[in-house]
This record gives C-alpha cells, structure tokens and sequence, in this order.
C-alpha cells in the first residue's frame, strides 16, 4: 500500500504586529519560519510566543531572495493612510505604500525560486481601502498583485467580495467582520481578506468555503483554542457575577459632540445587544458596566488588556510578556491589540490554505 505524506506548509509573515498569522498557522498545523516586523513591543511579545520564529527586521531592508522560501507570506500592511479616520492620502501615503514593499518581496522570492514560492499569499486590511483615492487604491492592489489592469466594476465602487480569474495569482477577497467569527461574539472589526494562489485556481476554495466558526478560548487559558459557553459577559472580567454592558461608540460620541449633534451623540452609548466597537491603537475602549443584581454599583471603565485580547480572539495573556519574560507595558499592549488581526478571522484563512495546499 503506498502511503501519502503530507508535507509540512511553512509560512513567513510581513508587518507582522504581536504574531496572529503565526498562532493561526501554527493551529492548523503550519510552520511560521520568519517574521518582519519594526515595533519594539510586538517583536519582543512573539519573540516569547515563537521562540524558533526568525526575526528579519525592516521589510524596506529585505529582499526575497535573500530570506528563506515560504509557502505562504502574509502581510496586514500599514492602514494609517487608508483608514476613515486616517488622512486618506491612500497608497500614495508614507506609511501605506509600504504594501509595494511587500509585493516586490513576493516577486522577488517568486523570480528566485523559478516561481515555486510563495504559493499563497494573504493580504489584510481596513475597510477603508475599498473607498480610498475615489476607489483606485484597491484597483491599484488587484493590480500590483497580478500585474494586471484590472478594470473597475460597472457600479463603480468594489463589492464586499469578489474574484479575479483567468490571472495569476487567483484572487479573491472578502469583508470579514470579526463579531460573527467566533462564539461567543467578538469586537466589531470589518477588515478586507484578499487571498492569491500563484499556484492554482484555489483562492476561492480557501476564501469562500464554509467552515466551522473557530470557538473562544475558555476563561483562564493562555495556550491553545477550546471551546466556551456563554455570551459577552465571557469577555469581561466580571469574578462571576453576571454583568451588564452598553459598550460606547467612541469615534461616533467624538465626532458627534465636535458637529453638536445631540441626538446621535446619545446613541453614541450603545445598547446591551451591541458589540463592541473596533478596537484602535490610538485609544481604549471605554463602556458603562453594572452588575445584573446590584446596578447601584455600576460605573465607566475602560476594557482591560485581557478584555482588549479576549475580543481579538486571543488566549489570554498573549501580550502580557515579552523575550526574557518581561512585561510589557500596558500602553503597548493596547496599541499591539488595536494593530492587530482577530484571531478566528485568520484561523478560518488558515485552515483554507492548510485544504487546499495539502488535501
């Protein structure tokens, strides 16, 4: 009988923030080789969680023929110039048209290796990015990757999923939010997934399949994934009283209160059934919290940085420590968690890559 052997898929990851694509990879059952990234707290943290995982520094100092060949490369790129609460300026921004960086060091491992590796690679980013520069930045993306004009839709604006065929890479990409990627429900965080198979016609296979939602970590674990029971309250140190939350819409309140407008500024509180809003890295999270059996207690509070990881999707702790063991400061895992990629969004993007690489 001849036995198939799996091979085992090897990923690097560019712009890497606190190691997210790594911990999704190595999940399902991917190797994370290398990692570029320039923040000192992001680089100390996944130094402690991949002690094996090669740090390569600036990625504007990196060539792809020089780092090892990886079957995937992964990038989230800078968004600050995309974001709605950015300055727009789009990828012609400073630090949003590093995304070309990453795409020459795609191209140049691609030329390196005959066009063996990168076999995928997956690009994260904010919503912003479909809107940005009257809609041509993310014309500009489709086309930087297959090098290719790629035309504008008939509507004229970018659908919330979509495919490329007939190019290579296969593209395909997808608005996932992460509230509706794991139970119980995370943070509201819309972000763009666009995946490119330069080996095949699988992108879609790896995007659009359904699979199951990855569940919480269960309160109290801080290494791997298992399943939890409950709903927000889950999130929220609590010392198991059940807690009652309205999370505030912070960027609205603000924006509101600057236009005077009163009436939005009100539902700017929230709502008990609301989630959270997107975590950022300029800020934390503030909302009103009381306890189901005593509302005489409640208060204002802002979201711990265990709450900040639990609503990302993170075992707990996973920013607490940096290499050595040393902790992190509590401004730095704020803003590492506001920068960062929901844990389940990437996990189900890595499950994809795991099918349909090795079957």
């Amino acid at each position: 009988m001849c036995l198939t052997v799996k091979r085992i898929i090897t990923l690097g990851s560019l712009f890497d923030g606190i190691g997210v694509f790594p911990l999704a990879a190595e999940l399902n059952g991917i190797e994370p080789l290398w990692a570029s990234e320039i923040e000192a707290a992001p680089i100390a943290i996944t130094k402690y969680r991949f002690p094996e995982m090669r740090h390569l520094g600036d990625i504007t100092k990196l060539h792809g023929w020089e780092v090892p060949a990886v079957d995937v490369i992964t990038f989230g790129s800078p968004c600050q110039n995309l974001s709605q609460i950015g300055d727009r300026s789009g990828l012609k921004g400073k630090r949003s048209s590093l995304f070309y960086e990453a795409i020459r060091i795609i191209r140049e491992m691609r030329d390196a290796t005959d066009g063996n590796f990168p076999t995928i690679a997956v690009w994260e980013n904010v919503m912003g990015a479909f809107s940005s520069n009257d809609r041509m930045d993310f014309k500009a993306v489709l086309g930087a990757f297959t090098d290719t004009d790629v035309p504008m839709p008939a509507s004229g604006r970018w659908a919330k999923a979509g495919m490329v065929r007939g190019t290579s890479p296969d593209l395909a990409w997808r608005l996932m939010d992460a509230q509706y990627w794991s139970s119980p429900r995370l943070a509201r965080r819309q972000r763009i997934f666009l995946v490119a198979d330069f080996g095949g016609r699988r992108a879609e296979q790896i995007l659009f399949k359904p699979r199951p939602v990855q569940p919480y970590p269960a309160p109290g674990r801080t290494g791997r994934l298992s399943a939890a029971q409950g709903d927000r309250g889950t999130f929220i140190e609590a010392w198991g009283r059940v807690p009652i939350l309205c999370p505030f819409q912070d960027f609205r309140m603000g924006a509101m209160a600057a236009h005077g407008d009163k009436t939005r500024f009100i539902t700017s509180f929230g709502k008990p059934d609301e989630p959270f809003p997107t975590l950022l890295a300029s800020g934390v999270n503030r909302f009103a919290f009381w306890y189901e059996d005593a509302p005489e207690e409640g208060c204002i509070r802002y979201l711990t940085e265990r709450e900040c990881e639990r609503l990302m999707g993170l075992p707990e702790g996973w920013t607490r420590y940096g290499a050595g063991g040393i902790e992190i400061s509590s401004a730095g895992r704020y803003k590492a968690l506001g920068n960062s990629v929901a844990l389940p969004c990437a996990c189900y993007i890595m499950a994809g890559i795991r099918e349909a690489l090795n079957g």
